[in-house]
């Protein structure tokens, strides 16, 4: 490292002044020592889920874009109900466009047997028509308002590798336990009382146990009902902290001007950018889109790698090594602007760490974008990709 980027990363990252512009920028809320638990995979994640929901005490708060009736959400469902058979107060809130091909049985079966349901944004659209597409992008389990289970993962089987068909979804998960929790019960309670009418009964924290840990936490909210993308904000500031290394990790990218500004001037001072996107995507558009902004990242020295073994799900922001972002929000217009989205900052280097390893396992078996490959493309996609990157705000 030069004497300049050791200095910069003595006096900007890291420091009291990068916390407080992280803050002023996001208006992330901050917590001291709570312990941070990386889930690399569905399979891990699922299983430590399934296993906290049994030693809840008071009451469980699940807030999903998407729960399918398969065998994952149909083990989770019943471990929810078993909890509201012995007194916890159970709360779900889903997305109604998110569970729009879940039956309508399957929470009409929760709420017979105790579990309090509820829907985000359904028709007609109470706050008017400019709010149909604004949707609850958020993943997140609150146990006991201290222990919290979030990420990128949905509950369904193509996360989880339950099921007859093993995942092919690549996905990342964590748990979060401490004081942390409490920020996170707050948003849940204020979006359930927005959508009911009600706030939630019986959701106030439980006793928390002492808790040993290294972790410094911030919760980043998002959402279409604040004047500016905090979510945007997080990613801008994040990147402009960077002294060595960034490292991207998004299955949906389209980051617009912004963004794009802060990952090039990035790579401009010499922090080595990466970007790990999925070669394999379920929206095929939002491909297209993204491969427009290829060429001007990688003439600067952005490297770009596409993830072809599985369908690239996780979002997470890695910088310095060290200091990762999780959660539900990818690198587009979308959860910048139109998705109530969770972002968690993590400031832990064993957690970190974690992540690092992790991420290096994935772009190893991965395919590398070189330009010159890149631009020998055919013109039917050149034209496609022209054609579709003026609607980039509507993906």
């Amino acid at each position: 490292m030069t004497s300049v980027r050791r200095k910069r990363k003595q006096f900007l990252f890291r420091t009291a002044r990068f916390f407080d512009l992280f803050r002023k920028n996001t208006e992330a809320v901050s917590f001291l020592g709570n312990r941070a638990t990386l889930y690399r995979y569905g399979s891990e994640f699922f299983p430590a889920l399934l296993e906290a929901i049994p030693r809840a005490k008071t009451s469980i708060c699940l807030e999903f874009y998407a729960i399918a009736d398969d065998e994952t959400g149909r083990r989770v469902a019943d471990a929810l109900i078993e909890a509201a058979w012995r007194g916890v107060r159970v709360h779900v809130l889903y997305d109604y466009i998110g569970c729009f091909e879940t039956p309508a049985s399957f929470f009409k079966h929760l709420t017979k047997r105790g579990v309090h349901c509820a829907p985000f944004n359904p028709p007609p659209f109470r706050r008017g028509i400019a709010w149909f597409d604004k949707r609850d992008h958020r993943k997140i389990v609150i146990i006991d308002g201290w222990c919290v289970f979030t990420g990128g993962m949905n509950i369904a089987d193509v996360y989880s590798g339950l099921g007859k068909k093993q995942t092919k979804w690549r996905d990342v998960g964590l748990k979060i336990e401490g004081e942390a929790g409490i920020e996170l019960l707050r948003l849940f309670r204020e979006t359930w009382t927005e959508e009911t009418g009600i706030p939630p009964v019986g959701c106030d924290p439980a006793p928390m146990p002492e808790i040993t840990g290294d972790a410094k936490v911030m919760v980043v909210n998002g959402g279409p009902h604040h004047k500016r993308s905090f979510i945007r904000s997080a990613f801008r500031v994040a990147i402009a902290g960077a002294s060595e290394s960034v490292t991207i990790a998004s299955p949906y990218f389209v980051p617009g001007p912004r963004v794009m500004r802060s990952l090039l001037r990035a790579a401009g001072r010499g922090v080595v950018v990466r970007l790990l996107l999925p070669y394999k995507n379920d929206v095929p558009l939002v491909r297209l889109v993204s491969r427009t902004y290829y060429a001007q990242l990688l003439k600067n020295g952005v490297e770009i790698h596409e993830l072809d073994s599985a369908v690239l799900h996780a979002k997470v922001l890695l910088i310095d090594g060290d200091w990762a972002m999780v959660g539900s929000a990818n690198m587009d217009f979308r959860s910048f602007h139109r998705n109530y989205e969770l972002n968690v900052v993590v400031d832990s280097r064993d957690f970190g760490s974690q992540v690092a390893e992790m991420l290096e396992a994935d772009f190893a078996g991965t395919r590398r974008i070189v330009l010159h490959e890149h631009e020998k493309r055919g013109w039917t996609v050149r034209l496609l990709e022209r054609l579709f990157s003026p609607v980039a705000w509507f993906l």
